[in-house]
């Protein structure tokens, strides 16, 4: 086969060098960008309507309903309970007397993108009502602006569901605290909210962790002695929020009203989690934050807020489109999908925990949905853990949009965990080094459900659990985004201080855990090739990661590194077996594994060789494998976290990648309201892997990177045009287009 021709780019511009004002091109961005607001001329039905707002660690979840009132679901991405669950802070209902929302009578309500603000328009003229809602780009802090030509009365109310302890019984609802087994017949107890009696113009609420699962998880996996040198992630640990607002006035602890009617007011939030002894210390806390924002000037705040959200939307762009009409609606959907799912990664990207693949921090209620039905806003498939396989995926299209202070959240996790994962390793296997589990409580172990809690005949380690027993590949591919990370940025301090450290011991883990064979190459058995094949010898994902790994740190200059760490990884690249091949009608393609037993899941392992881990792909030997295993792979779901149209982008296959996410940006959540809430799929609604699985293929189809070595256009359709600005490595900016076949490019260096 033909290998696939990409461009690459050798000559570097400097912004000086724009033909185009750069005050014109940015609000020419804006412009274009605004054309993806989201607009709903009626209110909706109930959650599932619901429109995302969030700034990086705050969420709302905002919608009206017809002959009702303006609610909000609000949450925090650190809001963890004494389950390892993530929690919902609360329920808001804001009322006007003079109800503006009444089906039938003249409604707006938009997502404005470039101010990362929505702006709702009710009522006739003479009554018209503006409600403005944002979550401060900067501070924690929402914030609702009320302002009506004809003085309403207004009331807002906290709608709490967790007022009593109650056993989870519901089967269905158990799975939102997925990995906590129920023992000795003991139920999964959910403990009630606290709500503060009314201060001032303010009602306070939280929800405080007075116990925890976490000593008897730890306790379960033999980790009882690291635990007591360490620090209860979740005991003690308080989240809740205040509101307040000048010119309401208390009703009761859960609400507050204006005395009469008034033509304007603000409603303020001030979400907050600590981890705090005595509730009267987070109360201190919360008092402490909120006075700090308050003291600055809130025209001053609100334009750096907008500043943050013009700046975001002008760092990075790409706008897909066609000369044919059909084409250009076509186009028109992958813009949109791409803009929302970024605009998504960034409301809930800068918090204190990675952004959650089932959900993020904009789950709703499922009262109405058809399945999993009559849940509160807590429920989520598959519950507080992360699973790697789906966790990495909204972070792989960070790279190239330049959103790399979003990536912070994910590297801080896991090198959080590091020290327990090199205790783990010690503990179970005798040797030196970290592993990471596939299934991940926030801490750093596996769920208890997965790890089994009958371990009779069991050793330390051995998960019950086959689909992850020896899924080891994330630390593997964690370590490589981390190479990515700083060959996009060149910062020494993230070399010094994260990858080399976290690189380091992944690979003395791999080094020094499998035998060698007669030829001295790296024997794994026990292994498993994803969770698909459970039982193999030399799994492809890991073959290929160590190799490209390993590789790459023999290249790596950002920070200096010992001699006899080079010499173990030259000897360990040497032991790294070759990668597993087979053959299928007569061509040679990449096997999942040596030797392989029967599938139990639905994934393509012989592509990790092409993505994540690009040993194969535009510019590099022996394509045609590559290519041919794509042809073959059996597995061609194309929703959730199945990523076949970032490897059909990698291997330069135009048609495929662009019908793929066009495919994926078309199918959204057919019971919620908002284009870009994909899902259920495999996991629930909204889904974070769905969208952002083709934000990074689209991405890759334009521009792909391997060091310093940078090409453009390696697997464009000649039919699509697009103008975009993304990220290469090395400091540098991509600007260029393609229209009608004509491509351009230039680069600036940041």
């Amino acid at each position: 086969m033909k290998t696939p021709a990409g461009r690459f780019i050798l000559i570097l511009w400097f912004a000086l060098g724009a033909l185009i004002p750069v005050n014109a091109q940015e609000n020419n961005i804006l412009t274009k960008t605004a054309a993806y607001n989201v607009v709903w001329n009626t209110p909706s039905v109930n959650s599932l309507g619901s429109m995302p707002l969030g700034n990086g660690d705050i969420g709302m979840n905002v919608w009206v309903e017809g002959n009702g009132d303006l609610y909000l679901y609000l949450s925090k991405t650190d809001a963890w309970s004494e389950n390892g669950q993530l929690l919902k802070l609360g329920k808001i209902r804001i009322s006007l007397d003079s109800n503006p929302f009444i089906t039938g009578k003249p409604f707006r309500q938009e997502l404005n993108l470039n101010d990362g603000e929505i702006v709702i328009h009710a009522g006739k003229p003479a009554e018209e009502v503006i409600i403005t809602l944002r979550a401060d780009a900067n501070h924690p802090l929402a914030e609702i602006q009320v302002a009506s030509k004809k003085p309403v009365k207004v009331k807002v109310e906290l709608l709490p569901w967790r007022t009593e302890r109650r056993a989870m019984t519901n089967k269905n609802e158990l799975i939102s605290a997925y990995g906590i087994e129920e023992t000795n017949g003991n139920p999964i107890i959910q403990e009630p909210d606290h709500f503060l009696s009314p201060a001032g113009n303010r009602i306070t609420w939280y929800h405080r962790n007075d116990r925890s699962v976490w000593t008897a998880n730890m306790k379960l996996q033999a980790l009882d002695e690291f635990a007591d040198h360490a620090n209860d992630p979740l005991f003690y640990r308080t989240f809740g929020a205040c509101v307040e607002s000048k010119e309401l006035k208390p009703l009761t602890n859960l609400s507050l009203s204006s005395d009469g009617k008034i033509g304007a007011c603000t409603i303020s939030i001030y979400p907050l989690t600590s981890i705090a002894i005595t509730e009267s210390i987070w109360v201190n806390q919360l008092n402490y934050g909120i006075e700090k924002i308050k003291s600055i000037p809130a025209d001053a705040r609100i334009k750096a807020h907008h500043d943050w959200w013009a700046d975001f939307w002008k760092r990075s762009y790409i706008f897909v489109s066609s000369a044919d009409q059909k084409a250009n609606e076509n186009a028109a959907t992958i813009t949109r999908g791409y803009i929302l799912q970024r605009y998504i990664n960034a409301c809930g990207g800068r918090g204190g925990s990675p952004i959650k693949f089932n959900g993020s921090i904009f789950t709703v209620d499922t009262y109405n949905r058809k399945a999993y039905n009559g849940f509160d806003a807590d429920f989520r498939l598959w519950g507080g853990p992360f699973w790697f396989q789906n966790t990495r995926l909204p972070y792989w299209s960070m790279l190239e949009s330049g959103d790399f202070e979003m990536m912070k959240p994910l590297f801080d996790m896991y090198m959080k965990a590091l020290p327990l994962r090199q205790f783990a390793t010690k503990k179970y296997y005798k040797h030196t080094g970290a592993f990471f589990p596939e299934t991940m409580n926030f801490w750093g172990t596996w769920t208890n459900v997965n790890y089994g809690s009958k371990r009779d005949g069991m050793p330390d380690g051995l998960t019950e659990n086959t689909y992850i027993r020896y899924y080891w590949t994330s630390g593997l591919e964690l370590s490589l985004m981390m190479l990515d990370y700083y060959d996009f940025t060149k910062s020494k301090t993230f070399a010094r201080d994260t990858l080399l450290p976290f690189v380091t011991e992944v690979l003395e883990f791999f080094d020094k855990h499998w035998m060698r064979d007669i030829e001295g190459k790296i024997l794994f058995t026990p292994a498993q090739s994803l969770e698909t094949f459970q039982t193999v010898v030399n799994p492809t994902p890991d073959v290929a990661g160590l190799r490209f790994i390993t590789a790459k740190m023999l290249e790596f200059n950002g920070v200096e590194i010992s001699p006899e760490h080079r010499k173990q990884w030259e000897n360990l690249l040497a032991s790294v077996p070759d990668i597993p091949l087979r053959t299928i009608s007569g061509d040679k393609v990449i096997a999942p594994a040596t030797l392989s037993a029967q599938e139990a899941n639905i994934e393509n392992p012989g592509l990790y060789a092409v993505f994540p881990f690009r040993l194969y792909g535009v510019g590099k030997p022996d394509i045609d494998l590559g290519i041919n295993t794509f042809a073959t792979r059996k597995n061609r779901s194309n929703i959730g976290w199945q990523h076949s149209s970032i490897q059909a982008a990698y291997l330069g296959l135009a048609n495929e990648a662009s019908s793929l996410v066009l495919d994926k940006f078309s199918n959204s959540d057919t019971e919620c309201r908002f284009s870009a809430f994909w899902g259920p799929n495999y996991d629930w609604s909204p889904d974070q892997d769905h969208g952002t699985v083709a934000m990074t293929a689209l991405q890759r189809m334009i521009l792909q990177y391997e060091g310093d070595k940078i090409t453009t256009f390696p697997a464009w359709p000649e039919d699509w045009n697009v103008e975009f600005r993304l990220f290469g490595t090395g400091n540098r900016i991509i600007e260029g287009s393609s229209t009608n076949g004509k491509r351009t490019e230039k680069i600036l260096i940041r």
